[in-house]
């Protein structure tokens, strides 16, 4: 892998020009001073001398990877998981992207995850499963990058383009009589670019752009930003045209704005962590920008700042677990409502790839999903940009890929539509039918339409879900909670189409506020109903009463009924005995008429005036009212006990 600056993750992390103290060894200068060949050499003489520490076994394994040497990193990244069952996830990381690379194949990267489940946060595993699952789907030939080579590149370091109008911006290592020469590289310090776009897009005739304050040292990655008219970039840490340290000799870099007036104000700056790639939401006024922080998830995280105009109100917020991840995150563009940037996490091509990630309210980010192989390859793709062009889009990103120029390069490219392969996200809230209150801990499942399991979540306190999976044909949603009605929908891809935007609220209905406890038993709630006097025939009251017993049968399809039918004590012992086992049979036959089955129905018995529940037996004067007391129809549960 050639090595460059800004890019692959490394991005001058640690730009150490000048060593406040003692390196531990030779081999540790040469490694921090990115001569790795030499550090190479340096780590195997002390190697014979004795054994090198957790550290410089780190460095040696970085060094072979860096130089191309995958096989030897590998062996050293295996050997140190095996010794340290805490290794930083970054390191992890660079093992599996180097499985990825040896190997060419996703299974074993799969089967370690699922043998070391406690090795990474549960985002990270939910995203390379998810990227897994989308690059096994078929791919839309509109989303497909037509890429083109640009002649403005050079055999130096190009990167970074940024539209400024009609005009590409852009970072160059290129020689210049102003600037001097970065070491590490042998080039000169980095330096801001522009080129015209022609009407083919192509990209031709850079020269230095001279409008901003000349610095000798690194000024890249510039962003413009046309409501302000403001140029945000980076540039090295300095002072009266000398370069300034911390207290271990770390020169970082800062990251400001300038007016096009020849002033360049500091935004963000720190002598011991150094800011990269900026970029200026106009919408939502952020400053988005690439760091490692205390709170980064590992390397180098994308953060943004709330401004005013751009002038800096907040600390950095990181934008969390989904988009950062143990590897190195850079390079962040916003373009329709999607956060394309770069990562070097395992679950790509290799090394750095583009992902794309759809925003949504309060901050949210859906999984990263990886914009696929006509960008991506096992080297390194990075700072993508895209606009609408006459027809479909266009846009320029960087890559160091075999057959280029230089080091790193710019490529364009056209595309017919937004890219990225298409997910469908299901977000909403299951709530009590009754209350209208969210519902915690409901097991809602996806399922393809050949019924294959494709994810299952548990709601949150306040019933709360969200749902990301590849995009599909047609699926079925289920929910299940004990006491708790089934749920089970079917979408046909139309019905995706229209829910993909809108939050889609489940109604649940709970057991226990459509049932009652009445002599000493779990019945259905009805209201109370009766027959016309002497018969048994179905009436519309009664009709309304027993569909509620139909819908709660479509909904809770365990329960096992028993019908019960009493009568008063009016009337001879033998037709009421008759009587209202005719009117248990007829509620029997209206509820499987109507799609009861015969197994919810345990058995319909009339009772006749065998349980009055009054003094109004045979020979006692009651009103009517008290008569009617008895007469009563139950639907008892006669499982609900042993269901829950």
């Amino acid at each position: 892998m050639r090595i460059g600056i800004l890019f692959t993750g490394l991005l001058l992390l640690s730009s150490t020009l000048i060593w406040a103290q003692k390196p531990i060894s030779k081999a540790d200068k040469y490694f921090f001073e990115y001569s790795f060949e030499e550090a190479i050499a340096e780590y195997i003489k002390e190697t014979a001398k004795g054994p090198l520490s957790m550290t410089q076994i780190r460095n040696l394994a970085e060094a072979y990877e860096k130089t191309g040497n995958r096989d030897e990193a590998l062996l050293l990244y295996r050997d140190l998981f095996e010794r340290d069952s805490l290794l930083s996830n970054t390191y992890v990381n660079k093992m599996l992207n180097l499985v990825k690379l040896t190997s060419g194949s996703d299974q074993d990267v799969r089967d370690f995850l699922t043998a070391n489940t406690e090795v990474f946060k549960d985002e990270v595993v939910e995203n390379a499963l998810f990227n897994y699952d989308v690059r096994q789907e078929e791919t839309d030939p509109e989303s497909q990058f037509r890429i083109f080579e640009i002649p403005a590149n050079s055999p130096q370091l190009d990167f970074a383009p940024s539209f400024f109008g009609d005009n590409l911006l852009f970072t160059s290592s290129r020689s210049q009589d102003s600037k001097d020469t970065y070491f590490p590289t042998g080039e000169s310090f980095l330096d801001i670019f522009i080129a015209k776009i022609q009407g083919d897009g192509s990209i031709s005739n850079a020269i230095p752009y001279n409008v901003i304050e000349e610095s000798r040292f690194h000024q890249a990655t510039p962003y413009y930003s046309s409501n302000l008219n403001r140029l945000f970039y980076i540039r090295s840490n300095e002072k009266n045209g000398r370069l300034t340290f911390d207290d271990r000799g770390k020169n970082a870099l800062a990251l400001g704005a300038s007016d096009f007036q020849n002033r360049f104000t500091f935004l963000m700056r720190d002598l011991s962590t150094s800011f990269y790639y900026p970029f200026f939401d106009d919408n939502t006024q952020k400053l988005f920008f690439a760091a490692e922080f205390d709170d980064s998830y590992g390397g180098t995280d994308i953060y943004f700042v709330y401004t005013n105009n751009g002038q800096i109100m907040s600390a950095p917020v990181n934008l969390g677990p989904k988009i950062n991840s143990p590897a190195n995150e850079i390079s962040p563009f916003i373009f329709e409502n999607s956060l394309y940037f770069a990562s070097d996490i395992f679950y790509g091509h290799g090394g750095m790839d583009i992902y794309k990630s759809d925003m949504g309210v309060d901050d949210y980010f859906s999984i990263p999903i990886n914009l696929g192989p006509s960008i991506n390859t096992r080297s390194d793709e990075f700072s993508l940009i895209i606009r609408p062009a006459e027809e479909g889009l266009i846009g320029y990103f960087s890559s160091n890929r075999e057959g280029g120029k230089g080091k790193d390069d710019i490529y364009g490219f056209r595309v017919a539509k937004k890219p990225g392969p298409k997910s469908l996200i299901l977000k909403g809230q299951v709530v009590n039918a009754n209350t209208e209150f969210g519902i915690s801990e409901v097991t809602i499942t996806v399922k393809d339409n050949a019924g294959k399991v494709l994810k299952e979540i548990i709601t949150n306190a306040q019933g709360d879900y969200q749902i990301e999976i590849p995009w599909q044909k047609g699926i079925s949603v289920s929910c299940t909670k004990p006491k708790y009605s089934l749920f089970d929908r079917r979408f046909s891809e139309a019905g995706l189409e229209a829910v993909k935007d809108n939050n889609v609220n489940i109604e649940l209905v709970y057991l226990d506020d459509i049932v009652m406890e009445r002599e000493e038993q779990t019945v259905i709630r009805l209201k109370k109903f009766w027959f016309d006097k002497g018969k048994s025939n179905i009436t519309q009251d009664i009709e309304v009463e027993l569909n509620k017993v139909v819908e709660t049968i479509s909904q809770f399809p365990n329960l096992q009924l028993r019908i019960e039918a009493h009568t008063d004590s009016r009337g001879s012992e033998t037709s009421n005995n008759r009587l209202s086992q005719q009117r248990a049979d007829a509620i029997k036959g209206y509820l499987q008429a109507r799609g009861v089955s015969d197994s919810n129905i345990s058995e319909s018995i009339g009772y006749g005036e065998e349980r009055i529940l009054n003094n109004c037996t045979d020979g006692v004067y009651c009103l009517d009212i008290l008569h009617k007391r008895n007469e009563r129809h139950l639907i008892v549960i006669l499982n609900y006990n042993s269901l829950y």
